[in-house]
């Protein structure tokens, strides 16, 4: 695998979704290890010319475009996948698995999770699971990139701490030892700049410490300066409160799963070395992440502010008057893939045999074999 391949310059490398949470982090990284970046984003917009003045190259289009994404792949030898958290996962990363083979890519890290399995309740779990599997019977290298409950989930409640003090999350005693959106793409834009010992890997950033839910109302009380006491609440309560700010009907049902998960101990191994070992710098403290999303919430999640007490107070009357919808029944209207019998990820045994080695659950296959990239195909436009 090449890492000059022209006249000394370093590898290109493509960010799909570059205006994401760890997209975003990733693109900045890549430009400090002195990469050549494009990013690709679905609008020409100002956040489009915002990378333009960093020096970053931008291409606008659909993920689930064949012609846009071999325009975004052209001269790339290097790819970070992140895929949009919505119902149409599996057909943008298989045609971009398709269109970067094509194009002779020679690795991709590709984002998925901590907890995808074949029958796992969650639609998108399993379409993870037949991602990661079908990404590494491609031509290129893969190496997956698969946190687990993010830190950013913990302050999606934040006008309520800053203005009430009550943090309300659904995780019950859960414990995760939450990585920031910037160490999930520090660690793929360093696996990505020197990928030779992450090939067929699975790398689960994580941060320092095991947090609980009293641990993160303890911090943020500390940085907002007042009194925050964490109040664990039911799923209903959880999609009420999802429902109020804005969120799609898909991601909340996907995510009550996840929350399950964690009640029950999905996340909460004893934090690893990926982080420091990928990227040569200890992973960001619970306490650092939390400033940085306090003093700027659009990190959280786009829109979202402190707001004022009034408004802190809007969001949750309309929350405790919204109604819970049946996401089961709304699920099966949109004539989804579901599972009669689906199970989440620590009722399935191979998910908790792979959990305790720290791996993915993969289809069997032998050892992963280095592919060292694969040469451009033709193809009929």
């Amino acid at each position: 695998m090449s890492t000059t391949p022209l006249f000394g310059r370093k590898p290109r490398v493509l960010v799909t979704t570059a205006n994401g949470r760890t997209g975003s982090a990733a693109v900045l990284e890549l430009l400090r290890l002195g990469h050549p970046v494009r990013a690709f984003v679905s609008r020409d917009d100002s956040r489009a010319a915002a990378w333009r003045s960093k020096g970053v190259e931008v291409v606008a289009g659909s993920l689930y475009d064949i012609r846009d994404l071999r325009r975004a792949l052209a001269d790339v030898q290097r790819v970070y996948h992140c895929p949009p958290f919505d119902a149409r996962h599996l057909h943008g990363s298989a045609l971009l698995a398709l269109a970067a083979e094509e194009a002779g890519v020679e690795v991709v890290a590709m984002m998925s999770g901590w907890n995808p399995h074949p029958t796992h309740t969650s639609v998108m779990q399993r379409e993870h699971w037949i991602t990661n599997n079908l990404f590494r019977r491609q031509r290129f290298d893969v190496i997956h990139i698969n946190p687990g409950m993010f830190a950013f989930t913990y302050f999606l409640g934040l006008p309520a701490a800053a203005h009430f003090g009550m943090l309300a999350l659904p995780f019950a005693d859960g414990l995760n030892a939450p990585p920031s959106n910037e160490d999930i793409g520090a660690v793929a834009a360093h696996a990505l700049a020197t990928p030779a010992p992450y090939l067929g890997r699975c790398l689960r950033p994580m941060g320092p410490q095991r947090v609980h839910g009293r641990d993160v109302a303890r911090v943020l009380g500390e940085v907002l300066n007042r009194d925050v006491q964490y109040r664990p609440v039911s799923e209903a309560m959880f999609v009420k409160f999802a429902r109020a700010q804005g969120f799609p009907l898909f991601q909340i049902a996907q995510v009550r799963h996840y929350a399950r998960e964690c009640r029950e101990g999905v996340y909460g191994q004893e934090p690893n070395d990926h982080v420091q070992s990928v990227t040569g710098r200890a992973p960001e403290s619970f306490e650092t992440l939390t400033h940085r999303y306090v003093g700027d919430p659009t990190r959280v999640m786009p829109g979202l502010s402190l707001g004022s007490r009034w408004s802190a107070m809007g969001l949750m009357l309309k929350a405790m008057f919204s109604r819970v919808p049946d996401l089961d029944a709304w699920e099966r209207s949109r004539d989804y893939p579901l599972l009669d019998a689906g199970v989440l990820a620590h009722e399935d045994e191979s998910w908790r045999a792979a959990a305790d080695a720290g791996e993915l659950v993969l289809m069997a296959g032998g050892r992963y074999a280095a592919k060292g990239g694969a040469p451009p195909t033709a193809h009929t436009p």
